[in-house]
């Protein structure tokens, strides 16, 4: 069995993101929400680690502009990001076509992108371009079929504020904020936090502050799986980021019984009721996301630093592999949550931060 330790709050490793320090306490108190350590030792168990702790490998992934030399693709990967969330709606949803295939959620905002790069020839790493972008220039950058994509008014801003600040801090290269953090991973997620408020993932839960800057840490990962080939994608310290805390991953725990909703919050997600940001109920829902991956983690790790258990025996066959991260655990289940076959409804949200 894990050690006792692994079904606790408290850390067991450096949290310089302030992400599970400020998170733990949510938890502890949370009304709405609670975690299952058994269904955790339940799926570990159940869904051995056959693969190293990395965001699964889909063929979705080719849809991301790695063609770019690198100054160009560090610009790219910011822009990305700056609008990367909420991509949820009632149907028809939106959706862009690309090379014969339909995509939507964030697939469909990679889709995009490398269509304004390859066919609309649109200079998406050029700062002085994403500063002067309007309403319309977005309109057309990010068109599709069925609905809008929403919100497209805070989209044009967040890309406004990536030109605006890159030119007025880095010469208009996310490349030299990356190179100012030394190739620390959590340095740099904060670098990003600091530097861009609309990455500033942070909310107020009964008088305290609680960070999660899931965008932020999500770029510092995404860096370092699409710039590989490059000193400046070289990062140390990856496996002090955390989950990345949206709305599949809570879905997909749920699902497996890891992450409880009080009877009155599953009513309202089921019902498709909106639960408004930085409520008292989704910032427990995030929270308890945090520490679900974070404790899914220990317990794989602990299961192979006990060989005899059958888990152990489950979980690898291979005794030297490296221990499977918080991210990596959320890589794995946010795959899994793309397809929505057998999942319960995920908690609808409007917010910029996921």
């Amino acid at each position: 069995m894990p050690q006792p330790t692994v079904f606790t709050l408290v850390l067991e490793r450096e949290d310089p993101l302030g992400v599970l320090t400020s998170t733990a306490p949510v938890v502890q108190r949370a009304a709405h929400v609670s975690l299952d350590p058994e269904a955790v030792l339940r799926f570990v168990a159940n869904h051995p680690r056959t693969a190293p702790p990395a965001l699964p490998a889909l063929p979705e992934e080719a849809l991301h502009c790695t063609f770019l030399p690198p100054l160009r693709r560090l610009n790219y990967l910011l822009a990305l990001e700056a609008l990367n969330f909420c991509f949820w709606d009632d149907p028809p949803r939106w959706e862009v076509p690309w090379a014969g295939e339909r995509h939507d959620g964030y697939w469909a905002l990679t889709a995009a992108l490398r269509r304004a790069i390859r066919d609309d020839a649109l200079p998406l790493w050029d700062a002085h371009w994403l500063a002067g972008l309007g309403m319309e220039g977005a309109r057309r950058l990010l068109r599709g079929e069925g609905r809008p994509i929403p919100l497209l008014e805070a989209r044009v801003s967040h890309l406004n504020e990536v030109g605006r600040v890159l030119l007025e801090r880095w010469e208009g290269q996310f490349a030299n904020l990356v190179a100012d953090c030394a190739g620390d991973a959590p340095r740099l997620a904060l670098a990003i936090a600091e530097a861009f408020p609309s990455f500033r993932d942070e909310a107020r839960w009964r008088g305290q502050t609680v960070r999660f800057h899931k965008r932020a840490q999500i770029c510092v990962a995404d860096l370092a799986r699409l710039l590989p080939d490059h000193p400046l994608g070289r990062l140390d310290g990856l496996e002090r980021l955390t989950a990345f805390a949206d709305y599949k991953v809570p879905q997909v725990l749920r699902a497996h019984g890891m992450l409880r909703l009080s009877a009155q919050l599953a009513a309202r997600v089921d019902a498709g009721e909106e639960i408004p940001a930085a409520s008292e109920a989704e910032i427990e829902l995030r929270a308890a996301t945090v520490w679900g991956c974070e404790w899914l983690a220990r317990a794989y790790n602990a299961a192979l630093d006990s060989p005899t258990t059958a888990a152990a025996e489950a979980s690898s066959t291979n005794p030297g592999e490296a221990p499977i991260t918080a991210a990596g655990v959320d890589g794995m289940l946010w795959a899994a949550g793309q397809d929505n076959t057998g999942l319960p409804p995920y908690h609808r949200t409007r917010t910029v931060y996921y």
